[in-house]
């Protein structure tokens, strides 16, 4: 029956808005609070900003840094509200995971030229994993509105001196636009991929230049992929719905096109 409900309830989430996932998954865990948890950790919705009260710098919340209803900055390694027994990496994951925030932030400031980006790490068995968060937002509330979420989540498996890494990353936009002449616009969805690759490792250091390297290719594919292919079949549709003449202009076409027919029926 939980399968059940919770199939059903990721079959709805597709169908709709993805603008208001968040709404929408409030919804559904309020009429099935069991399902929370699991829909939580499936299901990818726009990232949220918070300021970390110690650096005063902001940070993203998703699952991956949450622990009950706690959020832990990537900055001081701190829950925001505090908790005494919050998960946090190992020693030698939190190195690592400083020194992909500081190389992401370069990043996305090289690639964004602002926004906000988040790095965070955790422990496995065999090795580490992560998830890295990008988000930039153009005048949000606006009649014209934009957001771009990018969340990057990757396993990486030590191998001897390889290490194998396996990264999903999810893109979620939104555009609108409005004014009185076109009225409304709305364009909103998410894309995600996947890849599997084994790389050389030397030191500790290799593993944020490689997970670096995976997450600016795959960025880069998905914003080619949808700008060739989603935004240049929306501006073929666009185009073949748009009328260059004016409207009276072609009805009076259209009418002397029927008589002429008409003339040849006789």
């Amino acid at each position: 029956m939980a399968d059940a409900q919770f199939d059903s309830a990721l079959d709805l989430l597709r169908r709709l808005n993805p603008r208001d996932t968040k709404r929408n998954l409030q919804a559904i865990t309020t009429v099935v609070p069991d399902l929370t948890e699991d829909l939580l950790s499936s299901v990818d919705q726009p990232l949220e900003i918070r300021r970390c009260p110690k650096t005063k710098r902001d940070y993203l919340l998703c699952d991956y840094n949450r622990d009950g209803d706690s959020y832990r900055s990537p900055w001081s390694n701190e829950f925001d509200p505090p908790l005494d027994d919050g998960t946090v990496p190992s020693e030698r994951v939190r190195k690592l995971e400083v020194a992909a925030n500081e190389a992401f932030d370069v990043y996305r400031d090289l690639y964004y030229e602002g926004g906000v980006g988040s790095v965070y790490f955790w422990d496995l068995d065999d090795g580490f994993a992560g998830v890295i968060l990008l988000k930039k937002g153009v005048t949000p509330g606006a009649k014209s509105s934009g957001e771009w979420d990018s969340i990057h989540v990757f396993e990486a498996t030590d191998r001897a001196r390889m290490s194998h890494y396996k990264l999903t990353s999810t893109v979620i936009l939104h555009l609108s636009n409005g004014n009185e002449s076109l009225g409304e616009m709305d364009l909103s969805g998410n894309m995600t991929r996947q890849v599997e690759v084994d790389l050389p490792v030397d030191s500790d250091a290799s593993h944020v230049a490689n997970v670096g390297r995976l997450v600016e290719d795959m960025e880069l594919k998905m914003r080619n992929l949808l700008q060739e292919v989603y935004f240049g079949k929306a501006k073929d549709v666009v185009g073949e719905l748009r009328s260059l003449a004016p409207l009276s202009e072609t009805n009076r076409d259209r009418a002397a096109q029927l008589e002429m027919i008409k003339s040849l029926q006789r």
